[in-house]
Formats: C-alpha cells, sequence, structure tokens
C-alpha cells in the first residue's frame, strides 16, 4: 500500500484500532473501514470508494436469503449508498483479478477469507461452487433477480407512500385490513422502521394481528425491538416504548488503549496521531486510565468551540438526542472531568494542541446495528 500511495501521490492513513475480545472479526473489520473511510471523505468532502465486487454480490445475497426473511435482504449492496461508492459492482471478482495479472499489478488476501470459521467463506468455498455446477450462469441470474427486485421495489415504496398519504406517521385501521397482505406488511414495517429509526426485524409478521386492533378506544400491543403498536379511535401508529433504552449502565474503566462494552456499545480508545477532530484527545492530558458511565443530571462539560461550561442537559437538547436514550450514551471521564460524550462533544480542556505529542481516539458504535 506505502509503494502504491507513493507512486500515485496518494496520501496514505494507517489506523490500528483495537480489535474485540469476542465476535466475529471480519464483520468487526468490516465496520472499522467503514467508520475510518467515513471520517477521512467527510474530512475532504469527498466519496468512499470500496472494492466490492459483482463475486461479493452474489455471497452477500446468498447469505442474506439464508439469515433473513426479508425481501430489502434481497436487494443487495448498491452502487451508491450515500457517500460509499462500488464502481467494480460490474466485474466479477475474476475480471479484476484477470485485469491485475494482465498489468503486472499485485494484490493481498486476506488470510482470514480461506478459514471456513466464517459463514461468508463457507458460502464463497461451498455453496457458490455448488451453485455453478447446478448451473454455470447462477451468479448472473443472482444479480439479474437483484436489479428486478429493485425496480420492483421502487413501485412498492410509492404504493407504502400512497397509503399513508400526508401523515406519514399512522394508517387507518379500516384501510389497513382491506389492503392486500403484502402491502399491509409493507405499510407496518414502513411504520416500524420510522419508529426506530432504522430497520424493525420482524414487524411485517404481525401486520395481520395489528390489523385487528379495536377500531374503538385505546389498544397497544407490543411488537418487539422497543416499539409498541397504538390503536387510537381507528388510527395506528407504532412508537417507541417508554423506558425501552433500560437502566443506565454500570460504569466500566477503559484502559488506554482498549476497548470495553458499556450497554449496546462498544467503546474503544485507540492510539493515533495528534489531529484535531471530533473525539480526538491529548494523551498526556487524560491520565493512566478513563470511566466510560451515563450521565448524572447536573453533569457539566466545557465543549470545544463553545466557550465556558455548558450542562449536558442543554448540550442534549441541541443535539436533539432523546430523552429515552440520554441514559446510554456514553460519556467518558478523565480525571475527575467529562472528557468526551459520544456524538454529542468533546471537551475544550482535553483538545490536541500544537504541544500535543500522542493523541487517542474514542469511538462509540452500537452493537446492535451492522452494516453490509
Amino acid at each position: 500500500c506505502r509503494a502504491l500511495c507513493n507512486r500515485l501521490e496518494v496520501a496514505l492513513e494507517v489506523r490500528r484500532p483495537v480489535p474485540r475480545a469476542r465476535g466475529n472479526v471480519q464483520a468487526w473489520a468490516r465496520e472499522e473501514r467503514y467508520r475510518a473511510a467515513g471520517e477521512l471523505a467527510r474530512a475532504g468532502d469527498g466519496d468512499v470508494a470500496t472494492g466490492h465486487t459483482a463475486t461479493d454480490q452474489v455471497e452477500t445475497i446468498l447469505y442474506r436469503l439464508a439469515s433473513s426473511p426479508s425481501r430489502r435482504a434481497l436487494l443487495g449492496m448498491r452502487p451508491r449508498e450515500g457517500s460509499v461508492i462500488r464502481p467494480l459492482l460490474g466485474f466479477t471478482r475474476e475480471d479484476t483479478a484477470a485485469y491485475c495479472r494482465a498489468r503486472g499489478l499485485a494484490w493481498r488476501e486476506d488470510e482470514s477469507n480461506t478459514s471456513a470459521a466464517y459463514a461468508r467463506n463457507r458460502i464463497r468455498g461451498g455453496l457458490v461452487p455448488a451453485l455453478l455446477e447446478v448451473h454455470p450462469g447462477a451468479q448472473r441470474n443472482v444479480l439479474a433477480l437483484v436489479e428486478i427486485l429493485r425496480d420492483e421495489a421502487d413501485v412498492l415504496n410509492a404504493l407504502v407512500d400512497e397509503v399513508l398519504g400526508a401523515r406519514g406517521s399512522s394508517v387507518s385501521l379500516s384501510r389497513l385490513r382491506q389492503l392486500p397482505p403484502a402491502v399491509r406488511r409493507l405499510v407496518v414495517q414502513r411504520l416500524a422502521d420510522d419508529a426506530a429509526a432504522g430497520f424493525a426485524p420482524g414487524a411485517a409478521r404481525r401486520a395481520d394481528e395489528l390489523a385487528q386492533l379495536s377500531d374503538r378506544g385505546t389498544s397497544s400491543l407490543d411488537i418487539g425491538s422497543g416499539l409498541r403498536a397504538v390503536a387510537q379511535y381507528g388510527e395506528l401508529r407504532i412508537e417507541r416504548l417508554e423506558g425501552a433504552s433500560g437502566p443506565p449502565p454500570v460504569p466500566v474503566p477503559l484502559p488506554i488503549p482498549g476497548c470495553v462494552s458499556f450497554g449496546s456499545c462498544e467503546v474503544r480508545c485507540e492510539l493515533v496521531e495528534p489531529v484535531a477532530q471530533d473525539g480526538v484527545l491529548d494523551r498526556a492530558a487524560l491520565g493512566a486510565e478513563l470511566v466510560v458511565r451515563a450521565w448524572r443530571r447536573g453533569d457539566r462539560m466545557a465543549p470545544l468551540g463553545l466557550g465556558g461550561t455548558k450542562s449536558l442537559q442543554d448540550l442534549f437538547t441541541a443535539r436533539r438526542v432523546p430523552r429515552l436514550e440520554r441514559a446510554t450514551v456514553p460519556v467518558v471521564e478523565a480525571r475527575g472531568e467529562i472528557a468526551w460524550v459520544a456524538g454529542v462533544a468533546t471537551s475544550e480542556r482535553f483538545r490536541v494542541t500544537n504541544e500535543t505529542l500522542e493523541a487517542v481516539r474514542l469511538v462509540a458504535r452500537d452493537v446492535n446495528t451492522a452494516r453490509p
């Protein structure tokens, strides 16, 4: 990589994050790559280009087909998702390897790709070859199916928009009952996803049950994923359960460098080059060890760039952090002071300066979310 970047006169940044003690290493590494690339793209106002090929797309679809009973799961990776672009999705892994061989270009194989411990590797080494024996065009057919499903998804999304209308956040129970079962499931899934601010697994399976809630008065039903369906005077809406975030996690010490679990979050501290960025702090100013805890009423900090101190309650309000989620936001304390609040603020008192010799980066990730 260094030789290639030197030849192309492209800047190279190398990061060494601390791996999780347990879990899928490939999934962890994938999340780390996306996170690091996203930070660099935002800093340079650019896009993130990945090396995913058509072969990766097929493996992703087959994995999702086996693990997720959802039409959405079969839509695969898109050529563009936000700032992420995938310019090689039109070429197979064999195409890219042939291109490199023809031009004398070296490439690297991740050694974990040969391990049968990972489901994707078993698909790559066992299922895909078996499908190609059944039909030599198996991979092309899977990719063609993805394109068909995407076109149909656009039509179905427009249909759901029409059913929900301008309200968007609720649907009349009488209308829900009249819908074909497939459309009913899509409408319920949309309402649940909007309430969860992300994918709410299993919501669509409750569609028929929700359609039978009473038109009179008010009734409700817990549908999982921290969500509740509420039928009130003939209208159905889906909302987050009050207190769904649960009690605040207990404080945990965070080594430098190190990685700990805090509620549903994974909080990491990694050594990096001194750079003025959110979550990057002066190593010497922090002391020997950090503590990750929940916020407490009366907490105050000196946010970077705001001047003076602010209460965390005011910062949460300014950042529009929902009240029910505030108790689960990681607050990192150093030397008895708040140094960083995940997604909210970095302390002026621990910021990187021109005199900083060593720095650390603090990162929090919700382990209940994952990216393909």
